[in-house]
């Protein structure tokens, strides 16, 4: 069954990736180096709520309001503990130059990392990481170099983004 879900790229101004590592408590793909933060929306919890909800509890970051650049991003995997997912993922973008403070349950490392140079270790295979954050860098990298230049979408025009 298809669940929503959703994923945050937070940028610095100068476009630079907040890379995770997943912390090594998460039931799912831990101690992986993903993209910003990944979770799901509480029942009835709009998407972008959820977003900002997790950015604070898992980074301590107070963001402004996510942008959305992929309304529906989807992906299937099924984990090396055998967790099967399904999801249909929107993707937000985050500008900040806000200092993340993690929380080591949810996060086990950070760094800062050109979004050109992270784009060629996942399709080059360099780094291994999610599937979710796989397929969405590819989706990513066709809206151009500069991700604090991707568009952002109208959350009132897209459908299906309530929890």
């Amino acid at each position: 069954m298809e669940r929503l879900a959703f994923s945050c790229y937070v940028f610095t101004p100068g476009g630079r990736l907040l890379l995770t590592m997943r912390g090594h408590a998460k039931r799912t793909w831990r101690g992986v180096w993903t993209n910003t933060c990944h979770g799901h929306p509480a029942p009835g919890e709009p998407v972008p709520e959820a977003v900002v909800r997790t950015l604070r509890a898992e980074l301590g970051l107070t963001t402004p309001v996510p942008e959305l650049v992929l309304p529906a991003s989807r992906y299937r995997a099924v984990t090396e503990g055998g967790v099967a997912e399904d999801a249909v993922t929107p993707v937000y973008r985050v500008v900040t130059d806000a200092r993340p403070t993690p929380d080591p349950l949810e996060v086990g490392d950070f760094e800062w990392v050109d979004w050109a140079d992270f784009v060629y270790a996942v399709t080059t295979n360099e780094v291994s990481v999610p599937p979710w954050c796989r397929l969405q860098v590819a989706e990513l990298a066709a809206l151009g170099d500069d991700p604090t230049q991707w568009p952002a979408l109208d959350t009132e025009t897209v459908l299906g983004l309530a929890g």
